[in-house]
């Protein structure tokens, strides 16, 4: 482990935020990816661990519990600056076409850990650790399926990445959560190569999966934290060129040093080509963020057609007042979906569970014998509008609202003589006519 630990490699998760631009919004949240690695190690290690003392027909080995509590140190080893910022918004755009993600990142980094400090580890342990990174549900020869499950489980998400994320960035900035997953960790037991779980923590399990959507709606795609994060994309974007921030994904030794350092880079360069992203970073420093606009939750009925194709910049564009004078460089468009894991699917339905009547026998549990309030859908596909030109924020919501009814009224005509989904503006988020940037930086001032 400490052979793993004490390497420039890996120390170079002490500067990765775990929560990425979220930090700015929440203070509380400056834990790091270091801390999260050796927190998902240790669970992996307590999981695999308690497995063998409480099955010991499972015959778990030396290798099988070094290599799961490697694969939950690893597992992160190739995030980017601001996490899933990097490989989510910043490489899609910079390096359109390639084929890249952070687990791909943590196998090159573990690679090149092993390489560059002659790390004794034996090649098909590599293998191994790699796929358990990577989680799989294909059965893989010579290999207990079940250890899958431990670190990244392909088969329902229930895995000691989440009971440390959820836990840790729960505390950290200040979100309550209901659920124990110490509870899942003990009364865990392998029935047909799958980690099932005692009936008596069904209920524990939806409250981990809702923490997550919480977590997701409140923390991770907050409006002010997306709004720093499309800055920080768009500044990368302009330095990208000069720092070669993009091709650092295909060279190890180039990526050892990319951190979230790589802001202070932009801002220390005297080079007169990042003027513009140095600009967008201090407007970051000063809160004179790019303004979130409006927000539309779509019908899950009309999520499938109302996508990017036909709410964008340019439709919102086409659809200005005659005076009107914002460009599709305003205005900025996002789509997230926001859901328990699964997307539409409950997670909790693909779990099995035992009693202890029969230990050895597996079997799942609906909803409806879980709770009759538990959700009756988990996913929700959400439209998010924002500029980078807050004087234009009024103009452009109209505008975006005027696409909407000229949405909603296209799906009325092709459904004649019914009462067809459309999409609500919230009123909350109605700006006031005569709304002026002052007018809002001195309410928000006078409120606080």
């Amino acid at each position: 482990m400490l052979e793993f630990i004490d390497t420039p490699q890996f120390q170079r998760l002490r500067n990765l935020k775990q929560i990425g631009s979220g930090y700015h919004v929440f203070p509380g949240g400056s834990h790091n990816r270091f801390e999260h690695c050796i927190g998902t190690s240790f669970l992996a290690n307590e999981v695999v661990q308690g497995l063998s003392l409480r099955q010991p027909e499972l015959a778990i080995d030396e290798r099988d519990i070094r290599c799961v509590t490697l694969a939950g140190l690893c597992h992160d080893l190739g995030h980017g600056p601001y996490s899933h910022m990097f490989d989510n918004e910043f490489i899609p755009r910079a390096r359109p076409g390639i084929e890249w993600s952070h687990e791909m990142g943590s196998e090159m980094m573990l690679d090149y850990a092993i390489d560059e400090n002659n790390i004794d580890i034996e090649d098909d342990d590599v293998k191994f650790i790699k796929r358990l990174i990577q989680g799989t549900n294909i059965p893989v020869c010579d290999e207990k399926m079940f250890l899958f499950d431990i670190v990244a489980n392909k088969r329902n998400g229930v895995d000691v990445d989440k009971f440390d994320y959820i836990q840790r960035d729960c505390y950290n900035v200040g979100v309550k959560s209901s659920y124990d997953f110490s509870r899942l960790m003990l009364n865990s037991r392998i029935i047909d190569n799958e980690v099932c779980y005692d009936h008596k923590e069904a209920y524990n399990l939806t409250e981990m999966f809702h923490t997550r959507y919480s977590l997701h709606k409140r923390v991770y795609r907050h409006r002010a934290a997306k709004a720093i994060e499309l800055m920080m994309v768009d500044a990368m974007l302009i330095a990208d060129p000069v720092l070669q921030i993009s091709q650092a994904v295909t060279d190890p030794s180039q990526y050892q040093h990319l951190t979230d350092d790589v802001v202070r880079d932009i801002e220390r360069s005297k080079d007169p080509e990042l003027e513009a992203a140095r600009a967008l970073i201090k407007r970051i420093h000063k809160r004179d963020i790019y303004k979130f606009v409006d927000e539309f939750i779509l019908p899950p009925e009309l999520a499938s057609i109302a996508n990017n194709h036909v709410i964008n910049e340019a439709e919102i564009v086409g659809h200005r007042s005659t005076n009107d004078d914002f460009v599709e460089r305003d205005v900025l468009v996002e789509f997230c979906c926001v859901h328990y894991g699964m997307h539409k699917e409950n997670p909790v339905d693909h779990v099995n569970f035992y009693s202890k009547h029969s230990v050895n026998e597996k079997f799942p549990i609906a909803s409806e014998f879980i709770s009759l309030c538990v959700p009756q859908k988990y996913e929700e596909c959400i439209v998010r509008i924002f500029t980078r030109t807050a004087s234009k924020r009024g103009q452009i919501q109209r505008a975006a609202r005027k696409l909407i009814e000229k949405l909603n009224s296209n799906n009325a005509a092709c459904s004649p003589g019914s009462s067809p989904p459309s999409i609500t503006p919230n009123r909350g988020f109605t700006l006031p006519e005569d709304m002026s940037l002052e007018i809002a930086k001195r309410r928000r001032l006078e409120f606080r």
